[in-house]
């Protein structure tokens, strides 16, 4: 697992893809909906953040092949996991708590007191994140036609 700078975020494209694919099947209400941009455009996002500092990536590499990642972005003492991502194919494995550790241990060094994320309604990954203390603060309500 590594840090990634601004130049490697095309990297993790097919994580995206796959989560993309994930959440089309596991959400409740809004299947077929996503993305709702499209993944070279979210990396194009990611690499500005990346070289304002305003965000971070970590990476789970099998063989030269990203099958994970984590994004995190910082505001003052606030901080968001903005995606954790991992091919469906090498889930199961831990890389998903990897991940999350090492946003803990990020959000550590940056002094953040104060940990967010959004989780796609019907998504089992829910249950990870309240082993790690996350409740649910407010539902987000969406009309997509």
């Amino acid at each position: 697992m590594r840090e990634i700078k601004a130049d490697e975020a095309y990297k993790v494209y097919d994580c995206l893809e796959s989560m993309a694919e994930h959440h089309n099947k596991v959400s409740t209400y809004f299947k077929g909906h996503y993305p709702t941009i499209s993944s070279k455009e979210i990396i194009r996002d990611f690499e500005r953040k990346l070289e304002e500092g305003k965000a971070f990536i970590s990476v789970v590499e099998n063989e030269d092949k990203v099958v994970g990642f984590c994004k995190i972005s910082v505001n003052g003492s606030e901080g968001v996991i903005d995606y954790l991502a991992v091919l469906e194919e090498e889930r199961g494995r831990g890389y998903g708590t990897a991940l999350i550790d090492w946003a803990f241990k990020k959000f550590a060094e940056l002094n953040i007191t104060g940990i967010e994320l959004k989780v796609v309604y019907g998504n089992d990954v829910i249950n990870l994140y309240k082993k790690y203390g996350f409740k649910e603060k407010s539902i987000i309500m969406r009309v997509s036609k």
